[in-house]
């Protein structure tokens, strides 16, 4: 399929919200993207023999979570084959540093205790770096590994600002990148980075984008 997407048929390429048949796709392609990003080996400790089953798990309950919230999660097709997946918090969702009571307790049960409360004292401290108050998030950002390289990022981020940017009550949208290679990704499309943060043993930075006024 790989020799198949260029630049020939980029044209063809849609992004469009995902519905709840298309989820399973979603949790397999953020599981394959992030399954080696450094904190999430650090919050769901990569160095336990049930990694890989707890990671699963957690993408899962995510996804779910947005999905019952009414979260975007926006998915990246070429035809009917999903390339890539963007999941998006919204500044009302009730998702965020203080997590609905379910959400807890249901990470508590495929997760575990100390990879839950990680990831709440995450969301804690990133909002807490957050320079506005109503905001929207950048939970999962993702293309299909063997598709990468070819912009197709772009397509998505692009996807993604085209709901900040409608929102009035928004400032604008966040993303803590743990990856030095993707700055510039993220700083093309105009996000600023806002401050150095550290997680256990993982730093990474917190990128803000203010939302765009849009030109009638």
């Amino acid at each position: 399929m790989l020799a198949e997407l260029n630049t020939a048929n980029l044209d063809q390429l849609k992004a469009m919200l995902l519905s709840a048949e298309e989820l399973k796709l979603a949790a397999s392609l953020l599981y394959q993207s992030y399954h080696d990003d450094p904190l999430f080996m650090e919050i769901f400790r990569a160095d336990k023999p049930d990694y890989e089953q707890r990671l699963r798990a957690a993408i899962r309950e995510e996804l779910s979570t947005f999905w019952q919230a009414n979260q975007p999660i926006i998915g990246l097709f070429n035809a009917e084959q999903l390339l890539g997946v963007a999941c998006v918090i919204t500044p009302d969702s009730g998702i965020g540093a203080s997590r609905l009571w379910h959400w807890r307790l249901k990470m508590l049960l495929t997760a575990g205790y100390v990879s839950t409360k990680q990831l709440l004292d995450k969301e804690q401290k990133i909002h807490a770096a957050m320079p506005a108050q109503r905001y929207h998030m950048l939970a999962f950002i993702a293309v299909a590994p063997k598709h990468q390289h070819l912009g197709l990022g772009h397509y998505l981020i692009h996807a993604v600002d085209s709901i900040v940017d409608k929102d009035e009550h928004s400032a604008g949208i966040g993303v803590f990148v743990t990856l030095e290679k993707y700055h510039a990704f993220f700083a093309d499309d105009l996000y600023q980075p806002v401050t150095k943060l550290t997680f256990n043993t993982v730093g990474g930075t917190l990128m803000f984008r203010q939302r765009q006024q849009l030109t009638v």
